[in-house]
């Protein structure tokens, strides 16, 4: 998430063209991963996009009067003060700290940067009038159920610090929608991969460099452990339409098909032809033996489909990471 603690707007002026809108979109995290996805989508039918990021984003040039850039750490209330102008029609939160392992080692961290941020913003838009607010939530929220399918109907028993402040904003989202006739949405997202994924460290990721350089990967016991992947385009379109159609609630986004490390290995030679032999190495304690979504709700709700198949969209990884090799200084990892 952003991490500056001065809040800037001096790429208004070169990123955005005096206009007053009432369909200004405000996306925090919105120069990550999935963010410049959903930018673009927004900046394509010509919705105005204010970026809340540290980093600035990448602009296509189509886009550059659309698009305004607010920098700095949302935990700062200035910085939320700026993202959120007069003319905001709703916001779609994804900036958060979703790391496990750092939520374990810092939670007071994790809750302010995840559950405060939500609520300070959640209360600027009540002030402002801003109808709609879509948060990037997780299966996580739900815990370890085993071999069982995760749905909308199971309590919420997180097991770790990201997930509880995840459940945390759920729950602020659920208060603000009926003590305030909000439109809020929580997306509780699978694995989500697809272009643009390249700096993280996800095994899709780890994947796709064993295959640039010809080596092997390493898989956590039998790899039988199994997950559900979601490309991000399908990702972008869930946020979209639950914006659109100003859904409120929560709702299962994945693309509805869990597979195994083994079978996912299988499915990345397929799109890069590339061999990865793999080694097996002792199990991690305490990883969840599978995750197995139902997305009846968000079909139903939403009138999401998923439409990009797996080595399809893997396909499209091996292309970005291709690409970005190709740019690459010589000697460069």
């Amino acid at each position: 998430m952003p991490t500056s603690n001065t809040p800037s707007v001096t790429d208004v002026a070169q990123h955005s063209t005096v206009r007053s809108s009432t369909d200004r979109v405000v996306v925090t995290g919105g120069s990550g991963f999935v963010g410049r996805a959903v930018v673009r989508s927004f900046a394509e039918r010509g919705t105005p996009v204010t970026v809340v990021d540290h980093r600035p984003p990448r602009i296509d040039p189509d886009h550059a009067g659309l698009v305004t850039h607010v920098a700095g750490d949302l935990v700062d209330p200035a910085v939320r003060d700026a993202a959120v102008p007069e003319d905001t029609a709703g916001i779609i939160h994804l900036a958060a700290i979703t790391s496990v392992l750092r939520s374990v080692d810092n939670p007071v961290e994790t809750y302010t940067a995840n559950v405060e941020v939500t609520q300070g913003l959640l209360e600027l838009a009540r002030r402002r009038s801003v109808g709609r607010f879509v948060l990037a939530s997780t299966n996580a929220v739900v815990g370890d159920i085993g071999h069982g399918t995760i749905s909308e109907a199971l309590p919420l028993r997180p097991l770790t610090p990201y997930g509880s402040t995840k459940a945390a904003c759920e729950m602020l989202l659920s208060g603000y929608a009926g003590a305030y006739g909000m439109a809020t949405s929580a997306l509780r997202f699978t694995n989500i991969y697809g272009p643009g994924m390249g700096h993280k460290d996800s095994f899709i990721p780890r994947l796709m460099r064993a295959a640039l350089s010809g080596e092997g990967v390493e898989v956590y016991g039998d790899g039988a452990q199994s997950r559900d992947f979601v490309h991000v385009d399908d990702v972008v379109q869930a946020i979209v339409a639950a914006f659109d159609k100003q859904h409120s609630g929560n709702v299962i986004i994945g693309s509805g098909r869990s597979i195994s490390v083994l079978e996912l290995i299988d499915a990345v030679r397929a799109a890069t032809g590339e061999p990865l032999p793999i080694t097996h190495v002792p199990a991690k304690n305490g990883e969840m033996p599978a995750v197995i979504v139902d997305v009846d709700k968000a079909r139903a709700e939403l009138d999401y489909t998923p439409t990009v198949e797996l080595t399809d969209g893997l396909h499209t990884v091996w292309q970005d990471f291709r690409a970005a090799a190709a740019l690459a200084p010589a000697g460069a990892t």
